[in-house]
Order: structure tokens, then C-alpha cells, then sequence
């Protein structure tokens, strides 16, 4: 938290006083950088994705201690399968690794993990040590919710097969009742961030970002650090978001 003391305390010696920023209740993060980061410093990429493992925890404890309600992580994606087997291997054993060593810290912190993907595609040993983390956590208040195995095109086709296998009438979906058959039933996203300097979306929670606020960061993910979500923030402050109306009073 000494990221954002010294930004209060900057504040008030700049302009004596005080303007409170609004935090935003839904951050996504498109995680990227970590092959780049460890080509930088001559390492092997699996080096990079485990310095990157390492940074989601501890970003997810510093944003959900800013306020941030949900915090939605883009950690492998459906097209990631087509990367070499031995890269996958080691992503989802590192997964694993991840999802015990880190499952009392994040319960102890009153976080709740979900999973957005599809599990099918995993392999029983990942989907086990996922299911375990959920059972753990499932009480806790905030919500960090790691889409593992997703891709946002696929998880709107896999809504439309569970309204359809449903019986849902069409006269009674609306956005809001689709939503309840995503992968997860979250509010909607207000701020996606996007690391490494790429300025694309990637297939990243189509739905659920409609109105969401960009902000992209050229620090390689492993990197990331307080200052740079405070400073996403800040920007995000300095938005004016009407969601398709406009303001009456320019």
C-alpha cells in the first residue's frame, strides 16, 4: 500500500488537497511479456512464465487491497494449445505447483478463485488441483476469477449450447440472462489492462468488456508492479464514461 500513501501524500504537498480516486470494481488483465522478459535477460521461456506465476499472486493480493471487487486474469488461452508441447507441459504443471502453494496465502486473504475455460481441453491432473483451490476459496469475499483454457468467441458459442440444451425460450433471453450462462456470472469489466506494449484484446472476455476502459502498459508482465496499476488507475480516473449517452452538462 505504500504505492498509494505516497501518491495521497504527493497530492496534498502538489495541491492541498485531497481528490480520491475512484477504484474500479471489475480490472482484467491481459497478461503479456513473459517469453520477452526472459529472452531479455537470456533465460529460457519456461524461466519467464514462472516469474510471471509469480507476479499474478502478488498483484491480485496488492489490487484486491486497493478495493477492486473482481480481478480476472488472462492466463492461457485456447490458442495457446498450438505452442510447443513442451512449453504447454510446463504451463500446466506450473499451474498445478501454482494452484497448491498459493491456495492458504489466497484463502487467508479472503479471495475466491473461479475458473473460466473450457476443462475439457485440460488434463485431469490441472482440472483437480483447480477444483480443490475453488472448494478452498469459496466462501471469501473478492473475487479472482483465471480464465485457463479460454477464448472469448468460444465461451459465448459454449453459452448459446447451454441456453439451447436448456430449453430456454427466445423471447425470454436478454443480456442479462445471457450472462448467467458464461462460464462465470460476473459484473461487467471497467478496466482491462494490457501488458507489453501489444495493443490488442486477444479473444478476451468478448461479452463481459462492452464498455470497459483500456489502458495499455508497455512493462512486460513478470515487471508489473504497484506503480504501474496505480497509474492505470489514475488514468482510468480520468475517463469520462457515459456507455453510449452523453453529458448534459458540455
Amino acid at each position: 500500500m505504500h504505492i498509494m500513501l505516497y501518491n495521497i501524500k504527493k497530492q496534498l504537498k502538489e495541491t492541498g488537497e485531497l481528490k480520491m480516486n475512484k477504484v474500479p470494481n471489475h480490472v482484467a488483465i491481459i497478461l503479456d511479456g513473459n517469453g520477452r522478459w526472459a529472452t531479455n535477460r537470456g533465460l529460457i521461456r519456461s524461466m519467464g512464465h514462472k516469474a510471471g506465476a509469480d507476479t499474478i499472486i502478488k498483484m491480485a493480493e496488492y489490487i484486491f487491497k486497493r478495493g477492486v471487487k473482481v480481478f480476472s486474469v488472462f492466463a492461457f488461452s485456447t490458442e495457446n494449445f498450438k505452442r510447443s508441447a513442451e512449453e504447454v507441459n510446463f504451463l500446466m504443471n506450473l499451474f498445478i505447483q501454482l494452484f497448491r502453494d498459493k491456495a492458504e496465502v489466497l484463502n487467508k486473504e479472503n479471495i475466491k478463485v473461479v475458473f473460466s475455460g473450457r476443462r475439457s481441453l485440460l488434463d485431469k491432473k490441472v482440472i483437480k488441483a483447480m477444483e480443490d483451490l475453488e472448494e478452498l476459496t469459496k466462501n471469501n469475499e473478492y473475487i479472482f476469477n483465471m480464465c485457463l483454457s479460454y477464448g472469448g468467441q468460444i465461451e459465448i458459442v459454449d453459452a448459446v449450447k447451454r441456453i439451447i440444451n436448456e430449453g430456454v425460450k427466445a423471447e425470454d433471453i436478454d443480456q442479462l440472462t445471457f450472462k448467467k450462462y458464461l462460464y462465470q456470472e460476473l459484473p461487467d469489466i471497467d478496466l482491462v489492462i494490457r501488458t507489453s506494449g501489444e495493443m490488442r484484446i486477444s479473444n478476451f472476455m468478448l461479452y463481459q468488456m462492452a464498455y470497459a476502459e483500456f489502458f495499455f502498459t508497455k512493462t512486460l508482465w513478470p515487471d508489473y508492479s504497484e506503480k504501474d496499476f496505480e497509474e492505470a488507475v489514475d488514468s482510468f480516473n480520468n475517463r469520462e464514461r457515459r456507455f453510449g449517452g452523453i453529458n448534459n452538462n458540455k
